[in-house]
């Protein structure tokens, strides 16, 4: 019978993360992945390493590990809180007994020639995969082994020279290889920060060897790895210090704020860089640098303890004074999911905090649920989610306010890393990844890899401009400057206009990578269709009251960066480029993605179907009129470029444990059929709802217009001037503010765009998809502050709106000419049809102007 084992054990607080010690009777458990960290069964593991070896060979067998030295290592490593190992070299099975004997699991480095051009000799990869296959098959099945690592710091000139996508699919083709030999391990591959760009999705782990000697430099670090890292689990593979450059206190004092820094950022580990000062490598022994937490001799450093102490309190220190948090749970209908949410609810590990449940008109078991579990309990009629939010908000005792959905649970330590964020920074809000649990089914995998999901907006790699309404956290104060979210979103919506209004009044968002929720996705397609055309409801609604934001088209363009799984990919992004550097010299090398261009976007929007109902159309007329034949392949062209980016894009999607072959051909067949339909549920949710590329401005520009004395709201398309005299001077910038006030004021903005630096014009307002209105300001000054303002108003057509009637006119002339009357009438239909909306359109706009620059001297004159 195998001795218990001893480990160190932390001290236990309420206001700290639980880092359990595994029990003996679990030990030999293989560490799993939940979302962005390791569990060992049901108890979150936090992975606390040091780095062990490389040694000199010794003895007549050439052992680079002495197992009596070993022993004794690993026993230190213990009592001072370690729970892991890193090897550089493939350990004999004794070391890995002597490692589970200790507590201790063993990261495994699988040794090979990655510092020479290996790609480039015949036989040399197949060699390489050989030998490890052979280092995996001598450590498989051992209870001790923590991971595999398939490479470790593949140099950047060598990357670069046989170009990244070569050397991304030769580590594909190793972790397959580890993967076959060791069906249940976990493989990763260590990379730094000189060739981070490498795309390795398929890795269960995202490690990364980084020095930075600079807490804000590591902490601005690790929030870009994270974003790396997406889903899977972040794992500093080495940090640490050299002693004898920088002296044994500052290496323990630069460890203690390394180790916080690394898991306050929410990583699932870190290995420290090395156990030892001894240090072996290339047949040489190291002397130059010391690097371990004990000296060659195996004595202990200053360092050591610290590690140990800042082991004992991560990701926090036991004192922090943390606030009081009030969770939200909004509901309507529910009952299928809640269970989950209230037992992820009933297992978070903070000290302060409160659940309140709001129950918005349920019909089903959802209010007798929610009593069996004891949360507080306010039940309404049915009045939408952003109506139960506030209800939630006014009951919150909490300085902070979480939300998260009936159909949602959170990862234990949620609330503390929120938490974390609002101390530390300003933010008046922060939000985190929502992540599909795994065992959904597969409909909901597919789902999972669809566009159309609850996903975060980032600015930068902290700073958020949209975080989903599923896991987002606000300071009450902030929600109650704004008064909460606005009723009129009833199912969607509600986040982003919380999020922009929240911005406007100066606030801004964090984003906390480690503040994870599990969020169901939809198990049905219909489920999917409905929720899509739903969202696009939701958008009608945000671009009434926020039409600023969106274009001509109904299009929203966000000034971050959206992340998460399911994005449909433009064609043309081989145009990623990578920064290495002159002469690949740069530490820190990047893949740059442009922002793909304006003809690669369209075919990613809804509208796009309007493109292709058109060229149909067309096609379908080709019978009665012969030339509309160069439509079909126009029309086979429209359709053809979605099929292929959404099989494209099906192909980059992650099943977690489907097999190779039918099974998989299947779901990505799937996934890629949902990729089409989101678009076209979103168009028709959009259009539903009054968001279409043809909408009118909102009926304040109207109502403006029939102030000034227009019929309907709108004048002729006459070219106008319009006079001021003021005895206050004022510049013409003000003027020029004052009138886009109004404009904005009035509702008539849907369009408004300021001059810029080569324009005459000063203001232009969008009546619609083809005409505009523009204004240029002259001001006369006469002496003692007076002045003459003059405003000229002109209407002018919009480039695509000049296309559309010349084209329409031009087909309806042809078909007349053929004598293909059908074609020519409704052709000629289309013409008269376009140029009545331009004409109205070009009178709103001026309309609209006129009403402001009377609005503007009224104000002006009450004063």
């Amino acid at each position: 019978m195998m001795p218990e084992i001893k480990t160190f054990h932390p001290p236990k607080t309420g206001a700290q993360i639980a880092h359990r010690i595994v029990p003996a009777d679990s030990r030999f458990q293989r560490p799993t992945i939940k979302g962005k960290f390791l569990y060992v069964g049901d108890e979150k593991w936090s992975l606390r390493g040091v780095t062990y070896g490389t040694f000199r060979p010794q003895g007549p067998r050439q052992e680079e590990y002495s197992p009596d030295r070993a022993e004794a290592d690993f026993a230190l490593m213990a009592a001072n809180g370690i729970n892991a190992v890193r090897t550089y070299t493939v350990p004999p099975r004794w070391l890995l007994d002597s490692a589970l004997r200790h507590g201790l699991r063993v990261m495994v480095g699988l040794p090979w020639e990655q510092h020479v051009a290996f790609l480039d000799e015949f036989d040399r990869p197949t060699q390489i995969e050989k030998r490890l296959r052979s280092g995996v098959a001598g450590c498989a099945g051992h209870p001790a082994l923590l991971c595999y690592s398939i490479g470790n710091e593949i140099p950047a000139p060598i990357v670069r020279w046989h170009g990244p996508a070569r050397v991304e699919r030769y580590l594909e083709r190793l972790y397959l290889a580890a993967r076959e030999e060791d069906p249940g391990a976990l493989v990763t591959y260590v990379n730094y920060p000189t060739t981070e760009y490498l795309q390795l999705p398929f890795l269960d782990l995202v490690c990364f060897n980084v020095y930075l000697e600079s807490q804000t430099a590591l902490d601005a670090y690790l929030a870009r790895l994270q974003n790396i890292a997406g889903e899977r689990p972040l794992i500093m593979a080495e940090i640490g210090l050299d002693s004898r450059r920088n002296g044994e206190e500052n290496q323990a004092r630069t460890l203690d704020w390394q180790i916080r820094t690394t898991f306050a950022a929410g990583c699932a580990g870190a290995f420290i860089f090395s156990w030892t000062d001894e240090w072996h490598r290339g047949g040489y022994e190291i002397e130059d640098w010391d690097f371990g937490l004990t000296t060659r001799e195996r004595k202990p450093k200053q360092a050591l303890a610290a590690v140990g102490k800042a082991f004992a309190e991560i990701p926090f220190p036991p004192d922090l004074p943390w606030p009081m948090i009030s969770v939200v749970v909004c509901s309507y209908n529910g009952a299928g999911t809640i269970r989950d949410c209230f037992e992820g609810l009933l297992r978070l590990d903070y000290p302060s905090f409160e659940v309140i449940v709001v129950d918005d008109g349920s019909t089903d078991e959802t209010a007798a649920i929610t009593k069996e579990f004891g949360f507080q309990l306010i039940r309404t009629e049915n009045r939408g989610l952003a109506s139960a939010r506030n209800t939630g908000l006014a009951a919150a005792q909490g300085e902070i306010v979480a939300y998260i959905d009936d159909d949602a649970y959170p990862d234990p330590h949620w609330l503390t890393y929120l938490a974390s964020t609002f101390m530390r920074t300003t933010h008046v809000g922060v939000g985190g990844p929502n992540l599909p649990p795994p065992g959904d089914g597969p409909i909901a995998e597919c789902v999972a890899n669809a566009p159309g999901g609850p996903v975060h907006v980032l600015l930068s790699d902290q700073e958020a401009e949209h975080i989903p309404g599923c896991n987002m956290a606000f300071r009450k104060s902030a929600l109650l400057e704004v008064g909460g979210c606005d009723p009129q979103f009833r199912a969607a919506g509600d986040d982003v206009d919380l999020c922009w209004r929240l911005q406007q009044r100066g606030g801004t968002l964090g984003f906390s990578p480690a503040a994870m929720v599990w969020h169901h996705r939809r198990n049905s397609v219909v489920r999917y269709w409905k929720q899509q055309q739903g969202y696009g409801k939701a958008e009608a609604l945000l671009a009434r009251k926020w039409p600023e934001k969106y274009n001509a088209a109904g299009h929203l363009t966000w000034a971050g960066r959206l992340y998460g799984r399911g994005w449909t990919a433009p064609l043309g992004r081989w145009r990623a480029r990578i920064y290495h550097g002159t002469w690949g010299s740069a530490p820190f090398q990047s893949l740059y993605e442009p922002h793909p261009t304006t003809l690669a976007s369209l075919p990613l929007m809804p509208e796009w179907f309007f493109l292709i109902f058109f060229l149909g159309g067309l096609s379908l007329l080709s019978p009665l009129w012969s030339p509309l034949r160069a439509a079909i392949p126009l029309f086979l062209l429209a359709v053809g470029i979605p099929i292929l980016q959404a099989w494209l894009s099906a192909g980059r999607a992650l099943f977690h444990g489907a097999p190779r072959g039918a099974t998989r051909l299947k779901l990505r067949t799937i996934t890629a059929s949902l990729h089409l339909m989101q678009p076209l549920a979103r168009l028709i949710g959009r259009l539903r709802h009054g968001l279409s590329p043809w909408r009118r401005p909102d009926d304040g520009g109207s109502q403006v217009g029939k102030e000034a004395g227009g019929r309907d709201g709108w004048l002729l398309p006459f070219r106008r001037k319009a006079v001021s005299w003021s005895e206050t001077w004022k510049s013409a910038e003000s003027r020029l503010g004052a009138l886009e006030a109004a404009l904005k004021e009035s509702g008539a903005t849907p369009h408004l765009r300021c001059g810029g630096d080569f324009d005459r014009w000063d203001l232009e307002l969008r009546g619609g998809l083809l005409g505009t209105a523009r204004l240029q300001m002259v001001i006369e000054e006469h002496g003692g502050g007076r002045q003459l303002v003059r405003y000229r108003l002109q209407p002018g057509i919009r480039s695509e709106g000049g296309i559309l009637l010349i084209l329409a006119l031009l087909l309806s002339a042809a078909a007349a000419g053929d004598g293909a009357w059908i074609p020519a009438g409704l052709f000629g239909a289309a013409t008269l049809f376009l140029f009545w909306r331009t004409i109205r359109e070009w009178g709103r706009g001026l309309s609209a102007f006129l009403a402001a620059i009377e609005r503007t001297e009224e104000e002006r004159c009450s004063r």
